[in-house]
């Protein structure tokens, strides 16, 4: 990363649980601001997610990678993202001395989005408040940075009605890299990368074309979280 770059950082939630990760990702946090570095983050939150929808009794549901998010839990995801995720971090970072700013993607008209449908065979699917990216207002980012403040995003936008939508962390990562013009977008989580067979510890893959991505989707070696993870890099690496 070059002095004055800018990089934004996909944060798992998966990573919250592990302090040793966490503290270790506050130090590299650190560096890259005394580098000159402008650093955007944007978090997940999954597991706290799903710890507050078992209290509440709650089902928790995937299909192809994205939550799917009736209007009881769109109300979960919110409160656990934006207010406990989202500040904590906010506040873990500004106790190691980074400034730092905890928004949502609703505030300010960060994130706008749209509902996000699924495609099963041609056919359209529904999985409710679950949107996709349609508009970054980058001003506000630009802004925090150019003041030196590390922006900290929960992935919650809001539609043109003012509706709310659970935005997959990955591509709202990817949306604001490229509404920024970011130099890099990096993805942090508890796996240790793309394999070309998850059960082949040594199939690791160090990198790869956007073509050998669109292959490896199509023979299933590309599955669960991994499917959004992929396909918002071939998004931010074709927008770019």
């Amino acid at each position: 990363m070059e002095l004055g770059g800018t990089v934004v950082i996909k944060y798992g939630g998966s990573i919250t649980g592990n302090s040793a990760a966490r503290s270790a990702f506050m130090e590299d946090v650190s560096v890259l601001k005394n580098a000159g570095v402008k650093v955007v983050i944007v978090h997940g939150g999954g597991p706290e997610i799903n710890s507050m929808l078992d209290r509440l009794n709650l089902k928790g549901e995937f299909v192809k990678g994205l939550r799917k998010t009736d209007e009881a839990a769109m109300e979960v995801v919110e409160m656990v993202l934006s207010g406990r995720v989202n500040k904590d971090l906010t506040s873990e970072l500004i106790t190691k001395g980074i400034d730092a700013v905890g928004i949502s993607g609703r505030d300010g008209n960060l994130l706008e989005a749209e509902r996000l449908y699924l495609n099963d065979n041609g056919s359209k699917v529904d999985i409710g408040f679950v949107g996709q990216v349609s508009k970054v207002n980058d001003k506000i980012l630009r802004d925090l940075l150019t003041m030196g403040y590390v922006p900290v995003i929960s992935p919650v936008a809001g539609d043109k009605e003012g509706k709310a939508y659970n935005v997959n962390a990955d591509y709202a990562a990817a949306a604001i890299g490229v509404s920024i013009s970011a130099d890099s977008v990096v993805y942090l989580s508890d796996v240790d990368g793309l394999f070309r067979d998850i059960n082949d510890s040594n199939s690791l893959i160090s990198s790869i074309t956007t073509a050998e991505i669109e292959m490896l989707g199509k023979v299933g070696a590309i599955s669960g979280g991994m499917i959004p993870k992929m396909k918002c890099c071939v998004e931010a690496i074709e927008r770019e």
